[in-house]
């Protein structure tokens, strides 16, 4: 079982759309994930307009593919280099520290993380 940011078992990103490298819904890691997918994000249109003009459009549905196309406020499993990217560019999309994998620590300290943690009482 893969753990969290703070060594408890991972939470699920998000179900509406079902996201995470191999579409669980859990930003898990996977040895056949290149982009390492760990990051449970919160959409933000800075973010998505960031992305695409990075060369990767999340805003787009791709009915084909079973990608619906993403919007502000969905929760997405984003590739840890994005994140930092996006982090650096001044635009990171707040980060679910519970449905973050902890190979996420490997890129970034939990005390920096929580600056940009995604604040949600009803989980």
């Amino acid at each position: 079982m893969e753990t969290n940011v703070f060594g408890e078992p991972l939470r699920t990103c998000g179900d509406d759309p079902v996201t995470g490298f191999e579409r669980t819904g859990c930003c898990e890691s996977s040895e056949y994930d290149p982009g390492i997918h760990i990051v449970c994000a919160v959409m933000t249109d800075e973010f998505l307009n960031f992305s695409d003009l990075r060369g990767n459009d999340l805003k787009t549905p791709v009915p084909e593919a079973g990608f619906p196309g993403l919007k502000a406020g969905d929760r997405w499993c984003i590739c840890a280099s994005r994140w930092l990217e996006a982090c650096d560019a001044g635009v990171a999309p707040p980060v679910v520290l519970e449905a973050t994998n902890e190979k996420f620590l490997e890129f970034i300290s939990l005390e920096e993380l929580v600056l940009f943690a995604y604040i949600n009482y009803g989980f």
